[in-house]
This record gives C-alpha cells, structure tokens and sequence, in this order.
C-alpha cells in the first residue's frame, strides 16, 4: 500500500474508472460507459458535434506564478463549459460529453477524482439538463491533457451559422467580456493568492472573482436557442477574444463589424479598478480576452433583441472588424502566432 496520497500508477485503469463514473451520475443515453462506444438518440435526425481540449502549461497551469493552484474541478468545470458553449452557439442544446483524460502517473487519484466532480457539476450549475458524460478514454502521458467532445440536438430548428450576417444587421452579445483574461491577468501576476483570500477587501474581492471566471467561466447557455429562435442571422461563441471572433463573423459572412466604442466602456468600466491594480487595461481585456464564452451574434434590425443580449454595434458593407470606425489595438487570442 502507498504511504503517499494515492496517484494514478497505484491504480489499474479499472480501479481508476470505478472512482471516476459514480461520480459523474447516470448517463443520459441509449448506453452509456461500459461498451466500445456509446449509443445516444438523435430524435432531431441531426446530430451536432465539436470538440475542444485542454493542456497543460498551454490552456492551464498546475501552479500559476500567484501562488494559486489548479484544482481537478476548475480543469472538469472548464472542460465542460467550453464544450457546452460550442453548441449553445449553434442555436442547440447539448446530449453527451464524452471525455479523454491523458494523465502523468504521479497525478493524485483525488484529482481526478475532483475533475469528475466538476464536470458533473457544470453541467448541472450551467443548465445542460440533457446532457451528461457517457463515455471516454483513459492514457498515461507526460502533462495533463483533457480532451472532451460534445453532441447536441437542434430540437427542429435551423442551425446558427457565422456566415449569415448582412449589412444593416444588429451585432449583440450575451455573457460578460473581458472578465476571465483579467482573471488570468490575477492568476499570471505576482499578487499572493493567499493574501487576496485573507483579506476581504472589496478590490480583493473583485480579484478573486475575475480569478473564478478564468477558472470556472460560466457561458449563458439558454441564450443560444433563444437567439435561433429570435431570427439571429449569425453567432459564435467568444473564446479568443472579440475582435478576433467578431473578425470570424465578418469574414465568413463577407461584411465589416463595427463595435460601439461606448457600449465597450459600459464593459470596461467595472473591471479598470482590477486593471490599474495590475498594470492592464480593461479595454484591452474587454477586446483581446477570450474564454468568458460569452455569445456573438446578429439580428435584422428592429428585432427585438432576446432576453440577456445588449447592443454591441453593426454590421456594414466591407469587411474586418473596427472600433467606432478605427482598427483595434489588440487582436485575440492565436494558438500558433508568437
């Protein structure tokens, strides 16, 4: 018997797979884990799919320079919600996650054990209702590497696509901006994580809870088929940022976005205190920051706009994207570029 915390190399993948799927509740499927390959229904005769992954040291870090350490449940809750988000974009609903774990032998069994119960508890906190994990795979590696795809359901509805927005159309978000890339500006600073906890003051405070978006963002899934059903032309979900995402929309959908400068500061505003503090800008966190998982989207002019979506600006002949007519000082988040 170990005298350490148990690790994944005490256990056989057997063992390790009894503690991880009590803990994720009973799948909702035809079949579920057990089998070579889960079976889930598609009553809408179509079956929306994406998939999303998480690594280590280059979506997350184990141990951030401010002291804070990654939970297994911030990386299950994180999983979950990006995926989640994806088909939420589509104007759908979400029916299965299946999850990949590639694990180092020396990673804690209650971490993952910990990962299982965030998974399972956004799902549940973020209202997928229809949705739960019913498979996966299980590999030893040298980092951390998650890896989950999604199915969803577009309930008889037409998808959302990026590419239907046309001139005149009303651009309009849901969700909150620039919140989790201040959380990372927190977690990347040389702030003590501690301390912020050990002080309840109200700049700390508001800290902490930009720290939470980044590890824990909470995507408002409701609205994406809300918005299919409001008549939106165009949507995606923001998860490298606004101007580079709203650049998505605009160049598959052949037309120019303009962003309102002043519906941006209304986003700004609450977070410039957090920024001073660190050094940042909160208009740059509100353009460039991704991983809010917020949604974009257009609609024809004089709709009204659905409940949790606010006027971001318009959508013009031409193409790019520009903020009150000029270009953008930051462009998002790119895997590969520098």
């Amino acid at each position: 018997m170990p005298t350490h915390a148990p690790t994944v190399a005490d256990l056989n993948e057997k063992a390790l797979l009894a503690r991880i799927f009590p803990r994720l509740g009973a799948p909702k499927a035809l079949l579920g884990p057990g089998d070579d390959a889960a079976i889930v229904a598609a009553p809408d005769g179509r079956t929306v799919i994406s998939i999303d992954t998480l690594v280590q040291d280059a979506d997350f870090r184990l141990s951030w320079p401010s002291g804070y350490r990654t939970s297994g449940f911030d990386v299950g809750w994180k999983c979950a919600a990006q995926n989640l988000s994806d088909i939420n974009a589509m104007g759908a609903v979400a029916t299965s996650l299946v999850v990949s774990l590639t694990l180092p032998g020396s990673t804690e069994v209650a971490w993952v054990e910990d990962l299982a119960d965030g998974l399972a508890a956004a799902i549940h906190v973020l209202g997928a209702s229809g949705c739960s994990v019913v498979g996966g795979d299980l590999g030893r590696g040298r980092e951390v590497v998650v890896t989950a795809a999604v199915t969803g359901s577009l309930e008889g509805r037409a998808p959302v696509l990026r590419s239907g927005a046309r001139p005149g159309d009303v651009v309009a978000v849901a969700g909150v901006l620039g919140r989790a890339a201040g959380g990372l500006a927190v977690l990347e600073s040389s702030e003590d994580y501690a301390s912020l906890h050990s002080d309840p003051s109200t700049e700390n405070q508001v800290l902490l809870e930009l720290a939470a978006a980044q590890c824990r963002p909470r995507p408002p899934l409701a609205r994406g088929p809300e918005a299919a059903a409001a008549g939106a032309t165009a949507m995606l979900d923001i998860s490298d940022g606004l101007v580079r995402d709203a650049g998505r929309i605009a160049a598959a959908s052949g037309v120019a976005v303009e962003l309102d400068p002043a519906a941006l500061a209304r986003h700004a505003e609450p977070l410039q205190a957090a920024a001073s503090r660190l050094g940042a800008d909160a208009l740059d966190w509100v353009l460039g920051g991704g991983e809010d998982h917020g949604l974009l989207a257009a609609f024809p002019a004089g709709t009204a706009l659905p409940e949790g979506f606010e006027r971001l600006g318009t959508v013009h002949d031409g193409a790019g994207v520009t903020v009150g007519g000029e270009a953008p000082r930051v462009a998002g988040w790119d895997h590969f570029a520098g």
